[in-house]
């Protein structure tokens, strides 16, 4: 019995020294992880349905930085718009809040603004 599971084990045992030899490799070679394109940075997003949302991004930096607006469901992401960077955003630099979304992120976000030191009375 143990010759009939032995080519099915060696089979299994080379297929998974793959898949880490892959992983390995992966990690090691130039290029082949990270993302190679321009920086970008998600500005704002807007929920429109349950699986539907609006979202702007910034792509690129300096004078070279546009906004996309996209449209994005579960099947795909479709451009909308695409502009110049509007002059009032911050820079890329700094995090961009966006308003909470839900009732839990609304009241974390009061949670942790309302916990500055009060003075003593």
């Amino acid at each position: 019995m143990l010759q009939n599971a032995m080519p099915a084990l060696l089979l299994l045992a080379l297929m998974v020294g793959l898949a880490f030899a892959l992983k390995w490799a992966r990690r090691r070679l130039p290029g082949a992880v990270g993302h190679s394109g321009p920086p970008m940075q998600l500005l704002s997003s807007l929920s429109l349905g349950p699986q539907q949302r609006v979202v702007t991004v910034q792509v690129g930096q300096g004078d070279d930085a546009i906004c996309l607006v996209l449209g994005v469901s579960p099947g795909s992401v479709n451009a909308l718009h695409h502009m110049q960077l509007p002059a009032g955003l911050p820079d890329a630099g700094q995090t961009i809040v966006t308003p909470a979304s839900s009732f839990a992120a609304r009241l974390a976000q009061l949670t942790q603004t309302n916990k500055a030191p009060h003075a003593p009375r």
